[in-house]
């Protein structure tokens, strides 16, 4: 992209104030298998509980730090209610973890501690616990950012699949995990822009974009599924079938499922992912705020945080 072109372009892209919704959930009713008679799919959604709040936290101290390095006051502001709105993600999904996988005997810290190691150690302001030079500080904010950009635009194809997925109501899912995974989903697509137009606005670059997204994807879908058949070798109703990684049960049996739409196939991911990288990529062509925002209106969690308000 051209400087000239760099300097027409509006530095935020989001279209509507966000805010942090104030939400809790009530786990106390929810069954394990929440999808009935699908241990599988519940199992490799409710993993999100614990894959997610690590790196949401992460986001929110890094984008803490990218804050002095913008410039423009309706993109600073877009990053604060970006921050708010995660710090409450990753505070709604732990308290899935305590209200809703613990209260199921489902050991979760060890998965945890994997994920929290990558933010921790090889993400960590100092690397593995490396100091880098001082002229070295500002390209590994980018870098990062950057990461969280092909991030973000993951969570968004993520979000517009939990808001048009009917196969979920059909088979009489939990209402509680269906309202956490759309409340979700959809203050994702309301902020999908954010991270984009950070990495654009502190120097990012189209290219660097290819290795962000190889790099993401991989990272990601092998935390989920390692996430995912931790929890199925648990569980009695799957663990004589070997739901391992290695095993072919796991692969034919997300197949399977995401042909009846309680899941999202792996080539529907990947081909999603692969659009990050398209020359006319634009997060605010992705999904609609007002799809967003029509459940947000009548979500539980999120009405009863308006209504606190």
């Amino acid at each position: 992209m051209s400087t000239n072109a760099k300097t027409t372009m509006k530095a935020s892209n989001t279209d509507t104030p966000l805010i942090q919704r104030a939400v809790s959930f009530d786990f106390s009713g929810t069954p394990l298998h929440w999808i009935p008679d699908d241990p599988y799919s519940s199992h490799f959604i409710s993993v999100i509980h614990t894959l997610l709040p690590a790196g949401e936290f992460f986001f929110c101290r890094l984008y803490n730090k990218a804050l002095p390095h913008i410039h423009d006051a309706r993109l600073k502001n877009d990053v604060r209610g970006f921050i708010k709105q995660e710090a409450m993600h990753a505070r709604a999904h732990s308290s899935g973890i305590g209200g809703f996988l613990d209260a199921h005997n489902m050991e979760t810290a060890s998965y945890i501690k994997k994920v929290e190691w990558i933010f921790d150690k090889p993400l960590h302001d100092k690397p593995f616990g490396y100091q880098l030079p001082k002229r070295m500080e500002k390209h590994w904010l980018v870098l990062r950012l950057g990461l969280i950009a092909a991030i973000e635009h993951f969570t968004c194809v993520l979000g517009k699949y939990a808001l048009e997925n009917p196969a979920w109501d059909k088979s009489q899912a939990d209402a509680v995990v269906l309202d956490i995974l759309r409340w979700h989903g959809a203050e994702e697509i309301e902020h999908r822009s954010v991270a984009f137009d950070v990495y654009n606005h502190v120097g990012g670059h189209y290219l660097s974009r290819f290795p962000q997204i190889a790099f993401v994807v991989p990272i990601l879908l092998g935390l989920w599924v390692m996430g995912a058949s931790h929890l199925m070798q648990q569980d009695p109703a799957l663990s004589n079938k070997q739901p391992r990684l290695r095993g072919l049960f796991f692969w034919r049996e997300w197949r399977r499922l995401a042909r009846k739409g309680h899941l999202p196939s792996l080539t529907f991911l990947l081909t999603e992912a692969s659009r990050y990288v398209m020359p006319g990529y634009d997060p605010a062509t992705e999904a609609s705020t007002e799809q967003a925002q029509g459940y947000l209106s009548t979500s539980p969690a999120a009405r009863r945080a308006a209504a606190a308000a």
